[in-house]
């Protein structure tokens, strides 16, 4: 496991019971005569995440947050300006489809209330290990928010911290937006600035997630009529192909690599099943990550395969991707593919194995809380200061650089890029020809009567 340095964020969202803990009280200086003086926990450790809209109205502005994050969307720095204005946008244009695929799933995302739960096991876990915490929660594009959880640390005195991303392998996209904002956070605070922490990156390669993983997998595959002929089908959340072969990305690397540690785990049990990977949930014109999901459900239809068991990989909690995407669009194109026999396994959520390693990880990192901590900003360097992380991030972090753009500037020609510059422009013509019918009551949509006539 590689172990880092600095980084904070939080929400607030907290998970505490160390105040029932007297583990220093020894070392008070209060009288036994006296009502004892129970020490605060002033450890703590920062659960980072996505967030989801927990109720239908939410959709629309937490696709904005979503959008608005120029680690989700970049654009160059000459249509930088575009980045709120083309988030709400899209945003506005997405919410009607959301809102119907929240709406199947209950109404909102079960994320946060499963992420709340993840935070108390995880503070359970610690205190059964001899390790009193308060767990919070942060929330990078929903309530809690980031910034409300890192009030909350310091409200409640905290001055050791370990930041553990809920995201198994390390993105640019998840775990990297999370701790960039961390940073701008810390750089303006000096509270945060000289607490000592550490951050978690990655945990894929641990041995109790992928136990934990393998033991989810094996029960599911139990449930077919004939396990030896179930294609093990690893779906895993996509990023743009630039952000790894241009900006060091290691979310394509991790992921193999942990899909190869799984399989040998099953290897061990005698679970021998084919097995592939894909990535889901692209969105926009330019490449991500290959193969697709969509597309390689149908290829193996084609190709005869009859049993599939669905695993999202880079997932540990229960939401939208899973539970509407995975469960019900995937499995449609499945079955409507040839497809006869469809699973699923669940996300990892409190399995206890999984939460176990969790603790143990906060744990092993505790040596390196506040190994590098500084105290006068010009010392400061990037949150991520050692270890491969920082060589991952060095274009990214370190070195202040932006990530390239996900299409080359220019191209002449018909080429992907002058078509996607050409679809960017169009997109911009059409918003601006909508703001001066809006705003003039004039135009060919007034025209149609697709617009109502101003009076």
């Amino acid at each position: 496991m590689d172990l880092l340095l600095p980084r904070s964020t939080g929400s607030s969202q907290m998970v505490s019971h160390c105040s029932v803990i007297q583990m220093d009280i020894a070392n008070n200086s209060v009288n036994s005569s006296k009502t004892s003086v129970v020490p605060r926990c002033t450890f703590g450790v920062l659960l980072l995440n996505l967030g989801g809209p927990e109720t239908l109205e939410d959709v629309q502005p937490f696709l904005f947050n979503l959008f608005a994050d120029p680690d989700i969307i970049r654009l160059p720095r000459l249509f930088r300006f575009l980045q709120k204005p083309l988030a709400q946008f899209i945003s506005v244009a997405r919410a009607p489809k959301s809102k119907e695929g929240y709406a199947s799933i209950g109404g909102g995302s079960p994320l946060r209330k499963i992420t709340d739960e993840q935070a108390e096991a995880l503070r359970k876990a610690l205190c059964e290990k001899n390790i009193p915490a308060n767990v919070y929660v942060g929330m990078r594009y929903w309530h809690p928010f980031t910034e409300e959880a890192i009030e909350q640390i310091k409200k409640d005195g905290i001055t050791k911290l370990v930041v553990l991303p809920l995201y198994p392998q390390f993105s640019i996209s998840t775990s990297g937006s999370s701790l960039r904002l961390l940073e701008s956070i810390f750089r303006e605070d000096e509270y945060l600035a000289n607490m000592q922490h550490t951050v978690i990156p990655s945990w894929y390669q641990r041995d109790g997630y992928i136990k934990a993983m393998g033991d989810l997998i094996q029960k599911e595959l139990e449930k077919f009529d004939q396990p030896k002929e179930v294609r093990i089908f690893f779906s895993a959340h996509g990023v743009p192909l630039a952000y790894v072969e241009e900006a060091g990305d290691p979310y394509k690397a991790e992921m193999e690599e942990c899909i190869d540690l799984i399989m040998e785990e099953l290897e061990k049990r005698k679970l021998t099943n084919p097995y592939t990977l894909a990535y889901q949930s692209r969105v926009g014109p330019v490449e991500w990550l290959k193969p697709y999901t969509d597309e390689t459900i149908i290829e193996l239809g084609q190709s005869g395969v009859k049993s599939l068991l669905a695993v999202p990989i880079s997932f540990v909690s229960e939401h939208i991707e899973t539970l509407e995407e995975i469960d019900v669009e995937y499995k449609e194109l499945a079955l409507n593919s040839g497809i006869e026999k469809w699973g699923r396994v669940p996300a990892l959520g409190c399995q206890p194995t999984f939460i176990s390693d969790l603790a143990d990880a906060v744990i092993e990192s505790l040596p390196y809380v506040g190994a590098m901590a500084v105290s006068n900003i010009e010392a400061r360097q990037s949150l991520v200061p050692l270890g491969s992380v920082e060589e991952l991030l060095a274009a990214y972090d370190s070195q202040r650089r932006e990530l390239p753009t996900p299409v080359t500037f220019w191209e002449w020609g018909w080429t992907k890029s002058a078509e996607t510059w050409n679809g960017r422009a169009a997109m911009l013509a059409v918003v601006v020809l909508l703001f001066l019918e809006v705003t003039t009551g004039e135009g060919f949509l007034h025209q149609w009567g697709v617009l109502p006539i101003s009076r």
